[in-house]
């Protein structure tokens, strides 16, 4: 442990406050996560890494660091790892899940702006978040105007590269978004000090694909009948695997996935029989943001699913894995990003549809729509949503909140109020 301490404090944490945060977490993490009844007995790799993710993750990626490996944290799911992957480097997931130094924040951004972007900033000006202060680079995307102007600001701090993400899908964006993908891979090179070529660049795809399909593998299990895995269970695991060293991640996954097949076929379920199966459908969901799954999951009901960044966006679709040259692979990649449907592209209609096509292969009871406050493209596009499932006859609720806990007994009653709708309509 010493060591350890002694890394954050090379690293420039601000130990004081970096205790506290530690001091709570441990706590926390307890009661929502532990204390789950009929638990798989592989998840207790995903209990130890995230006791572990600001110890011996963040050595790991210093020692790699010494040896000249570069560090690059993204807040987004259309940052193309592989890419950071072929160059030798680690791609990482940015702190931003919970309130942190708010005071300090609202003194530079208006305090109406965005949970997530507030809590970022909040991290990084707190010192408090190791892998920020890992950082050889912070990769922006344009996903919504809060975010665009932040990233202005952070890069006093950070240095950031942006990504400039089209808005449609028409082929002059994608064509923009392919320019895109390059001056990223050109920019990493300049990074790592490493020229990108196909071979490893293929390798990298390889490596990356195997993690979204373990992913999948886990969600196709969860469509079972009773539920063997629970909400947040499955939850914390996208979240760990924007941290988690990719192979490691896979191997152990698909692991825990063997062991969920057994109870598939056992009948074994984490749940009572006749429990509420709830999609969640929305804005992304950090760490430690448990708040909404632990409320639903706390009165009986399971989260069966997530069409969320932490969820479905992040690993459905694959890069293709068919040989080719450098230019032709990096096409495939961006063909894959710019296939997720995020709320920031207009006309929408691919992401309505993969609703629909949850609902109807997860066969929800209901679903939950999140978005956090101040967050326009998904608090505004709930209202489509919202008439495309009940159109299919699932009846739908859509929460607004933010990372505070002082909303959490309006949110319980809306949640109660809207299971006893559905058992009142069955």
């Amino acid at each position: 442990m010493d060591e350890i301490r002694e890394l954050w404090e090379r690293i420039g944490l601000n130990m004081e406050a970096h205790d506290g945060l530690l001091e709570v977490l441990p706590g926390i993490y307890n009661e929502v996560i532990i204390e789950q009844k009929n638990r798989p007995s592989r998840m207790a790799y995903f209990d130890q890494f995230f006791s572990e993710i600001h110890g011996k993750r963040i050595a790991e990626l210093a020692s790699e660091k010494e040896k000249g490996a570069s560090t690059v944290g993204a807040f987004c799911t259309y940052v193309p790892e592989e890419i950071i992957i072929a160059l030798g480097g680690n791609c990482i997931g940015l702190c931003g899940g919970a309130e942190v130094a708010t005071e300090e924040v609202e003194k530079i951004l208006p305090r109406n702006t965005c949970p997530l972007i507030k809590s970022s900033f909040g991290f990084k000006l707190a010192k408090v978040c190791p892998y920020f202060e890992l950082c050889d680079l912070v990769v922006g995307e344009t996903t919504c105007d809060g975010k665009k102007k932040y990233y202005e600001i952070l890069s006093d701090f950070v240095p950031v590269h942006v990504m400039e993400l089209p808005q449609k899908k028409e082929e002059s964006s994608k064509e923009l978004w392919r320019k895109e993908v390059r001056k990223f891979a050109a920019k990493m090179e300049k990074v790592s000090g490493r020229k990108l070529d196909a071979g490893k660049l293929s390798e990298a795809v390889r490596v990356v694909n195997e993690k979204r399909r373990a992913l999948k593998r886990l969600a196709e299990v969860r469509k079972a009948k009773p539920s063997v895995i629970s909400g947040k269970d499955s939850l914390l695991i996208s979240q760990i695997a924007f941290f988690d060293e990719p192979r490691r991640f896979t191997a152990r996954l698909n692991e825990l996935c063997d062991e969920l097949e057994k109870r598939v076929e056992k009948g074994t379920g984490v749940s009572e029989d006749g429990s509420l199966r709830i999609m969640l459908s929305g804005c992304p969901m950090a760490i430690p943001n448990w708040k909404l799954p632990h409320i639903i999951e706390g009165m009986g009901a399971t989260i069966v699913i997530e069409e969320l960044c932490t969820g479905t966006r992040y690993y459905e679709d694959i890069v293709s894995e068919e040989e080719g040259n450098l230019e032709e692979l990096l096409d495939s990649i961006a063909e894959r990003y710019l296939s997720i449907d995020c709320a920031v592209f207009t006309p929408n209609d691919e992401r309505i549809e993969n609703i629909k096509r949850l609902a109807g292969e997860y066969k929800p009871d209901g679903i939950i729509y999140y978005s956090l406050v101040f967050c326009s493209p998904y608090s505004i596009e709930a209202y489509r949503a919202k008439k495309a499932v009940e159109s299919c006859g699932i009846p739908f609720l859509h929460v607004e909140t933010d990372y505070g806990t002082g909303d959490a007994s309006l949110i319980m009653n809306r949640v109660q109020a809207f299971f006893e709708v559905i058992k009142g309509g069955k």
